[in-house]
This record gives C-alpha cells, structure tokens and sequence, in this order.
C-alpha cells in the first residue's frame, strides 16, 4: 500500500494496489468437492468455509446442490399407484371396511368413518414408519 499526500488538501489518502489474477478464477472438480465436502459437515456454518476459502457462500451452496442433483437425478415425486380387485357390483354396495396398506402396516377403517378419522389414523401410522 502506498500512502501519498495530497498538497491540495494537505490529507494524506492510501491507496490499495490489488495484485493477483484480475480474472475468473477456475475451480477443479476436486476442489469444488473438498470444499463441499467440509461445508455439509454436521456443525460447520457454511459462510466460514467460504470465507476461508475466498468464495462466495452462495457459490458453496450451488456445488452442493449440483453434487446432490448429481447424486440423485432427477428425483420426481411419483403417485402411488391404487391397487384395486374386482368385485362383483353387488358385492360392492355392502363394503363395511376399507383396508390400506401404508408404511408396512394394514390399516382397516369401517366405510362409514369420516375422513378426519382415516387422516389422523394414516398419519400416525406414517409417523411411526418415519421413527422406526
């Protein structure tokens, strides 16, 4: 840094030279991982690891959604398909359950509850998947 003095204002101002690439830098692929790989660790703040490594927080965050869109490809959710059997009309109009398989468990709901019932049952059920 150079300091010099303005004899018009007698005020000394510095003056910052900057050295060094003037240009994009190029990151390689090993390294966009290793930086990736130390800012997905459990506890590490993101904007730390960027700061250490001169990049921008938001550009660590894009690597890592790049390597996780690389990971998992194209990741669409996708409707569960409804698996029914014929029964005969007749035998239809006297349904007395519904049965639903859900998470590795059957559920029965007699035909005459009311959806908060099947909702809050289904959803427990799905819970307990999640916790096991």
């Amino acid at each position: 840094m150079f300091d010099i003095n303005d004899d018009a204002k007698a005020v000394y101002r510095r003056v910052e030279v900057l050295t060094g690439p003037g240009r994009r830098r190029r990151w390689s692929a090993e390294e966009k991982a290793r930086i990736v790989a130390e800012a997905s660790m459990p506890g590490v703040i993101v904007s730390e690891v960027a700061r250490r490594f001169q990049v921008c927080a938001q550009q660590v965050f894009g690597w890592r959604r790049d390597a996780q869109r690389q990971i998992a490809p194209a990741a669409v959710p996708a409707f569960v398909p409804l698996l029914t059997q014929s029964v005969p009309l007749m035998k239809a109009a006297s349904v007395t359950a519904i049965e639903v398989k859900l998470a590795g468990a059957v559920v029965c709901v007699p035909a005459e509850a009311d959806g908060v019932l099947l909702t809050s049952v289904l959803r427990a059920v799905r819970a307990s998947a999640r916790e096991a």
